[in-house]
C-alpha cells in the first residue's frame, strides 16, 4: 500500500536524514578530500578518520541525494552541488554546515525547539552549558570562524549599504559590534576622508589590523576592545550597528542603541543593518535561530521602531537592501 500524498509531503519537509548526512559530510571535509585526490571509500574514510563501512552508507545517501556521484570505475566525485561543499570554492557552504562550527553548533539546539517554546528562552546553554556568546568567543577557532561568516554574509550586502546610505559629509564611523572590521574597511574606503573606529569584544578585534592593512585604510582606522553595553567612543558621525540587534531581546537590544543615543553626534545618524519581517518576508527561519540560540528576535519596522523611541532615537528611513537585509537609519531625539 502507498503512503497517502500528504504524508509523504510531510515527510519531506520534515526530514532530518538528509540534512545532517550533508552536515556530516561538510564536518568531515569529505569534498574537499576528494578534490585532493582520496577517490574511493576506503580511501575518503582514512583521510576523514572514520569507520569505513559506516562511511560507505553515508556516501549511498548523499549520492541519493544529489551530493556526490559514483562513476563506473567504484570511484566518487562531487556534483555541482557536492562541490559548495568544498573550502576553496566561492560561496563555499562548509563554514555554515560543518557541525565543528558555530552554526552547526547551534544547528543542533534545534533538537530543544520544543523547550525553547515551553519557556520562551534559548536552549543553546542547556547543551553547551553557556551562552552562545561566551560559547563562541572563549573558542578561537569557533570565534574566527563566525566573524568570517559574518564578513563573507555582508559582502553583496555593503555595495548597497553604500549606494543607499546617506554618507555625505560622514567624517567618523563607529562601527559597532563590528567583528573583523571588513564592513568598516570597505565603508572607510569608499568614503573620501572618513576614519573608522571598530568597537568589538578583544578576541574578535585581534584580527582588525590585518583587515584594515589588506583593504589600505590601516592609517584611517583602529579596533577597539570594548563591550557595546559599555559607553561607546563618542562623537562619531554614523554608528553602525550591522546584525547585532537581532541578537538581543528588547531589553537589551534597547540598551545597545541608548549607548549609540549617547554617543552619537547632535548631527549624527544611527544605521541598523538586518532584516525586518515586513520586508524580509522569507526570514521566519532565522527568526527561529535567534529564538533557540540567543534569545534574540526578528523584529517588524515598527518594532524596530519602538525600540529607537526608548532609546531616545527616532527612525527616518527604511531602504531595502536586496535579499535579506535593510537599512534602518535613526537620528537623535
Amino acid at each position: 500500500m502507498s503512503a497517502p500524498p500528504w504524508s509523504q509531503e510531510l515527510l519531506w519537509k520534515t526530514d532530518l536524514i538528509t540534512p545532517m548526512a550533508i552536515r556530516v559530510a561538510a564536518t568531515l571535509r569529505l569534498s574537499d578530500h576528494l578534490e585532493a585526490g582520496a577517490s574511493t571509500v576506503d580511501e575518503l574514510a582514512r583521510a576523514a578518520d572514520v569507520d569505513p563501512t559506516a562511511l560507505r552508507r553515508l556516501m549511498g545517501h548523499l549520492v541519493t541525494a544529489g551530493v556526490y556521484r559514483v562513476l563506473c570505475d567504484g570511484t566518487c566525485e562531487a556534483t555541482e552541488l557536492g562541490a559548495l561543499l568544498r573550502s576553496d570554492v566561492p560561496g563555499s557552504g562548509r563554514d555554515w554546515l560543518t557541525l565543528e562550527g558555530p552554526t552547526g553548533r547551534g544547528e543542533l539546539s534545534f533538537f530543544r525547539l520544543l523547550d525553547a517554546l515551553r519557556s520562551g528562552h534559548p536552549v543553546y546553554p542547556e547543551l553547551y552549558g553557556e551562552d552562545f556568546w561566551t560559547d563562541v568567543e572563549g573558542d578561537p577557532a569557533l570565534a574566527e570562524s563566525f566573524a568570517r561568516r559574518m564578513a563573507a554574509s555582508m559582502e553583496w550586502v555593503t555595495p548597497a549599504l553604500l549606494e543607499q546610505g546617506d554618507w555625505q559629509g560622514v567624517r567618523h564611523v563607529v562601527d559597532v559590534g563590528g567583528g573583523s572590521g571588513a564592513l568598516l574597511a570597505a565603508v572607510v574606503g569608499a568614503v573620501p576622508g572618513a576614519r573608522g573606529t571598530l568597537v568589538d569584544l578583544e578576541q574578535t578585534v585581534e584580527s582588525a589590523a590585518a583587515e584594515f592593512e589588506a583593504a589600505g585604510v590601516r592609517e584611517r582606522c583602529r579596533a577597539m576592545a570594548r563591550s557595546f553595553f559599555d559607553p561607546l567612543p563618542a562623537g562619531g558621525d554614523v554608528y553602525l550597528l550591522a546584525n547585532v540587534l537581532l541578537n538581543w531581546p528588547d531589553d537589551r537590544a534597547t540598551a545597545i542603541l541608548r549607548r549609540c543615543a549617547e554617543a552619537v553626534a547632535p548631527n549624527g545618524r544611527v544605521m541598523v543593518v538586518e532584516g525586518l519581517l515586513d520586508v524580509q518576508t522569507g526570514q521566519t527561519d532565522l527568526d527561529l535561530r535567534m529564538l533557540v540560540y540567543l534569545g534574540g528576535q526578528m523584529r517588524t519596522t515598527d518594532g524596530l521602531r519602538g525600540l529607537g523611541k526608548a532609546a531616545g532615537l527616532a527612525l527616518q528611513r527604511v531602504v531595502d537592501l536586496g535579499g535579506i537585509r535593510s537599512l534602518a537609519e535613526f537620528t537623535p531625539v
